[in-house]
């Protein structure tokens, strides 16, 4: 049952990207439209919060792809030897 739910997701890309889009969309409507009480400082600024997971995600893929790089990476002709 996961398998087939996977496969229709990678056959279905185009609908897949359409739907994350509109959940993006609306949870920056959702974040323009509620009242807020600011417990800290970016809470003042509308969309922080949005800008912030995306900041942080790709500075997090970033960093775990370089490290995978050093650590994990090895030569092409590591086992022959």
């Amino acid at each position: 049952m996961i398998v087939k739910g996977i496969d229709f997701l990678k056959n279905n890309l185009e609908l897949v990207k359409k739907i994350s889009f509109v959940f993006l969309i609306a949870a920056v409507v959702f974040d323009l439209l509620v009242s807020r009480h600011a417990h800290f400082w970016g809470d003042n600024f509308r969309g922080f919060w949005a800008l912030f997971g995306l900041l942080g995600s790709v500075v997090m893929i970033k960093i775990c792809k370089g490290i995978s790089h050093l650590w994990l990476m090895r030569e092409e002709d590591y086992y022959d030897e």
